[in-house]
């Protein structure tokens, strides 16, 4: 026996079917648009380690620059200085605020310099031999290549004139080779483009640097 509907219940049912296909294609479409958002770095990749290290190493080169700034008469040693500031302070500041973006710790529990072990080889200059491990990429003070310990910081807080300049020039060029080398590890370890952009751009600028203040501190 065959159930015959009126035609205004067919046409509810058949609406009602529409309903739940649409509603189907919905949920789909959201499912999809979810399982496709961005992907962002893990805290123990070398982008997050990349971001979080180059942090610390660009505030201090800040604070030694903003230091001399006010220690000597130079005028282009302070605008040299004055720059290296500014352009520090500002690429620290997208550093920050991609940790931030990604949903990371500006801080990790992790060896600074622990993201470049997986390159290692490729940056002898630091004492990066393969398999050596985070420990050797550090100072004997604990510090990153290049950082200026807290002693040498004092002595610069306290030089004046041609004492400070020399002074000045002679870490911060230190502290550029090694952020230099540390821009290549970046470049060529990290996975997101802003990432390797910028490292290759810190790398670029501050190679320029080195030539003009090593220039200027052999006319001391």
């Amino acid at each position: 026996m065959t159930l015959s509907l009126p035609g205004w219940q067919k046409r509810v049912l058949l609406i009602l079917a529409g309903i739940a296909v649409l509603a189907l294609f919905a949920l789909a479409f959201t499912a999809g648009r979810v399982s496709a958002g961005p992907s962002y770095p893990a805290s123990n990749s070398a982008d997050a380690g990349f971001a979080r290290d180059m942090q610390v190493h660009h505030n201090q080169a800040v604070e030694m620059s903003m230091i001399v700034r006010d220690n000597v008469e130079d005028e282009t040693l302070r605008a040299i200085a004055y720059d290296i500031a500014l352009t520090q302070q500002q690429q620290a500041g997208q550093m920050y605020a991609w940790l931030e973006e990604w949903g990371l710790p500006q801080s990790s529990a992790e060896p600074r310099m622990e993201w470049m072990a997986s390159g290692a080889g490729n940056h002898d200059g630091m004492d990066m031999g393969a398999g050596s491990g985070a420990g050797s990429m550090l100072t004997p003070e604990g510090l990153m290549p290049g950082m200026a310990t807290e002693g040498q910081l004092d002595e610069l807080r306290a030089a004046r004139g041609e004492d400070a300049e020399r002074l000045y020039l002679n870490l911060m060029i230190s502290h550029h080779e090694a952020g230099v080398e540390m821009a290549e590890a970046g470049a060529e370890l990290a996975d997101t483009e802003q990432v390797r952009t910028l490292a290759a751009k810190i790398q670029s600028g501050q190679q320029a640097e080195i030539t003009l203040m090593q220039t200027m501190l052999d006319a001391l």
